[in-house]
């Protein structure tokens, strides 16, 4: 008997987000690797306890930039349309499946206005500290206009010099939401894909 295309657009359905996210997912390393509470105390002297409107949550700003940067897409814009869809990336920042996310501009106002390049720079150091300490981050391998060569696999030395300047490099280019990709095509950028040979993902 002939199978016919099904019609099931619209159903209302009780949905268990967390069943819906592979055990080995990329977003689940990281989130079992990362303790994302550390945010609150790194930022927390930036923001007013009694005056202003209820503010975005900070981990989540943060979450957002770190997608950016683990999917290699210099768009900003472009992140928050793929988490808009994708399950993985909700779950990953708390949101459920019908919660509307940030808008781009909030992201990006947070990171121009309110975030200093030294807020920036802890938060995100002591998130690749986390991860190295997990496993999850391979700097021994890099590519530089599509050539491989080998990089130094100190990974402390390789935090020490690429944070500072990727934080510097996204606080600047946060203007309108998009940016150039950090680690560009004549700059050498560690690859961070957890569980993957070296160079693999890059």
């Amino acid at each position: 008997m002939l199978e016919r295309g099904k019609n099931e657009r619209g159903v209302i359905e009780m949905v268990d987000t967390e069943s819906l996210v592979p055990k080995e997912h990329l977003l689940r390393k990281v989130d079992t690797a990362v303790d994302f509470e550390k945010v609150y105390e790194i930022v927390e002297p930036l923001y007013s306890e009694d005056e202003g409107r209820r503010s975005i949550d900070p981990v989540v700003l943060f979450k957002l930039v770190l997608l950016q940067h683990l999917d290699g897409n210099g768009s900003l814009r472009g992140t928050l349309r793929r988490a808009q869809t994708d399950v993985a990336c909700r779950w990953f920042l708390r949101y459920t499946l019908s919660e509307e996310l940030p808008h781009f501009s909030t992201v990006s106002y947070n990171f121009r206005h309110r975030f200093t390049q030294e807020t920036i720079e802890a938060v995100f150091r002591w998130i690749l500290d986390e991860m190295g300490g997990a496993g999850a981050l391979t700097p021994t391998a890099v590519f530089v206009d599509g050539t491989h060569i080998k990089a130094s696999a100190n990974l402390n030395k390789k935090i020490k010099q690429e944070v500072p300047a990727a934080a510097k490099r996204y606080q600047k280019g946060t203007a309108g939401g998009d940016q150039r990709r950090p680690g560009g095509p004549r700059e050498k950028a560690p690859c961070f894909r957890p569980g993957e040979k070296a160079g693999a993902c890059c």
